[in-house]
């Protein structure tokens, strides 16, 4: 659209649906990237380091272009460390979903995530009590319930490297909050990013292998749900609080599970259900306050 008839759009949307549109839209894309790595791991011929790289190539792609669109230098915002974390998330995560559901994929990051921002908080003296703490032992608790040993545990290994990508997305996050423009410092990360990605398709050569569909795949969750998802969230951000912000995330490992079972026919187990609850609603508890 023209930029006149852009603005004429824009002015004429309701303001609460231009916060709640993008919104949406982009958890939808973060519940996807876990379908779509699921089934492209399990169902083509694509490897994890080849997804991964193709992953991160697209999302620098898409949103390099966006930004020259805006007339911004792709590499004027985000820094080396932030990239290397969101290597280090999108290869832990492609790794673990080898072996790991869509839904207990998303739980394990997403409660990695917010585990290790609350980590951080507390090493810097932030204190926390009341239900704010008996949410944390609540959460904590949860992902004990969900990794102890049984027939419905998800492998250990895939389980410890998707808490490392979520360890890592954690600390992309707490990076973030000081890396300016947050568009221009996605598009810089993700380019630097490449690099990375390129170093390791180096080392899986002889045992990489793509085809169409999983390329296809990798391509969408890069371009798409990735770099136009994080478009879509950073536009709603500046109109949510911390703590609106924090609980609608609460929101994508529960899309990840029902797109698990209706699309990739996954089992939803008891051990799932009882560990979700803990580890969602324990989160729920300790973000109550904050904003």
């Amino acid at each position: 659209l023209p930029t006149l008839a852009r603005s004429t759009f824009r002015k004429s949307m309701n303001p609460s649906l231009r916060v709640a549109l993008p919104t949406v839209f982009a958890m939808l894309a973060f519940a996807s990237n876990s379908l779509l790595c699921r089934v492209a791991l399990r169902d083509t011929e694509i490897d994890a380091a080849s997804f991964t790289a193709i992953r991160l190539a697209s999302g620098a792609l898409l949103l390099v272009i966006l930004l020259r669109a805006r007339g911004v230098q792709p590499a004027s915002g985000g820094s080396w460390p932030m990239a290397a974390m969101l290597f280090a998330y999108a290869a832990f995560f492609s790794f673990a979903y080898r072996d790991l559901t869509a839904a207990t994929g998303a739980l394990l990051l997403f409660g990695a995530v917010q585990l290790t921002m609350m980590a951080w908080g507390l090493w810097r003296g932030e204190r926390i009590a009341g239900l704010r703490l008996v949410g944390l032992v609540i959460a904590v608790g949860g992902l004990v319930v969900l990794l102890l040993p049984g027939l419905a545990a998800p492998p250990p290994l895939a389980a410890a490297l998707m808490l490392g990508a979520g360890a890592a997305w954690g600390v992309y996050s707490l990076l973030g909050r000081g890396a300016g423009e947050p568009i221009a410092a996605t598009g810089g990360n993700f380019l630097r990013s490449v690099p990375f990605a390129a170093l390791l398709i180096l080392t899986a050569v002889g045992h990489e292998t793509v085809d169409y569909t999983g390329l296809a795949y990798a391509v969408v969750s890069g371009a798409l749900t990735s770099g136009l998802g994080y478009v879509l969230w950073y536009a709603a951000l500046p109109a949510l609080s911390a703590t609106s912000a924090a609980t609608i995330q609460l929101s994508v490992p529960a899309i990840a599970a029902i797109g698990g079972a209706m699309l990739l026919a996954e089992p939803i187990t008891a051990r799932l259900l009882l560990a979700s609850a803990a580890i969602l609603g324990g989160i729920a508890l300790t973000i109550r306050k904050r904003g």
